[in-house]
């Protein structure tokens, strides 16, 4: 599984340094490609995170966590909330600094940065996560590898030629400086539980931000095939 893994993470820093080559994505404002992993994405939520999210409230629960924060009844769910809440903020700031062009490379950076922490989390997940199957960890890369595309479209348009140069390469590199962390040492389950739920909440953002906005154009027939078919991918498994 420690090989399967870093053959994934090292798949997953391909896409990110692909998708630049990726021309067929920008022949419409929304391809059926991006709204197929849209759907992906959705159901990864719906049918992996969220579930998952329960199971780290309960280990924060027996490891009496939280009942050292007694007045943080769903912590896991307040800390995923506090996820998609901070991406989204970033978000703003990129799409405000394009007005200020004085204030456009300080914003990259900290968008950048911001997503070079979540992939990093992603690659040391990889390693150290809870997948003990192949077909667990196979569907864990291919819901990210679309949602990586969808990610890599979004901050292109953003930041233009400057993610190109900079951002998708530190990206790249953030998911395998994860995998290596996993590999020398390990991190304890509650911390595990609550960066799994910043992670979850940027996830969610993510999601709804690149595929169900109207003026996107999605196509939502390539996204509900996407959602059903995955669905279906990881019922089988």
């Amino acid at each position: 599984m420690i090989l399967w893994s870093l053959v994934f993470a090292i798949g997953l820093t391909a896409v990110h340094l692909g998708s630049k080559y990726m021309g067929f994505l920008g022949f419409m404002p929304r391809s059926k490609l991006l709204s197929i992993g849209g759907g992906v994405s959705v159901a990864y939520v719906f049918i992996h995170i969220l579930p998952e999210l329960n199971k780290h409230q309960s280990e924060l629960r027996e490891s009496g966590l939280e009942s050292e924060l007694s007045f943080l009844e769903h912590h896991v769910y307040l800390v995923s909330m506090i996820g998609l809440a901070s991406f989204y903020g970033l978000e703003r700031m990129a799409r405000l600094s394009k007005k200020e062009t004085s204030a456009s490379k300080r914003i990259f950076w900290t968008h950048v940065l911001s997503f070079a922490l979540y992939n990093g989390l992603i690659g040391y997940l990889l390693i150290r996560g809870e997948s003990s199957k192949l077909s667990e960890l196979f569907t864990f890369f291919l819901a990210l590898a679309v949602h990586f595309i969808a990610n890599d479209h979004s901050m292109r348009e953003s930041h233009k030629r400057t993610y190109d140069k900079y951002g998708r390469w530190l990206l790249s590199v953030s998911i395998l400086a994860g995998w290596v962390i996993g590999y020398f040492s390990s991190i304890d389950k509650d911390t595990i539980a609550v960066l799994f739920a910043l992670l979850a909440g940027a996830i969610v953002l993510n999601v709804l931000k690149e595929e169900l906005p109207e003026q996107r154009q999605s196509n939502f027939w390539a996204f509900f095939g996407g959602m059903i078919a995955y669905t279906i991918l990881l019922l089988a498994l």
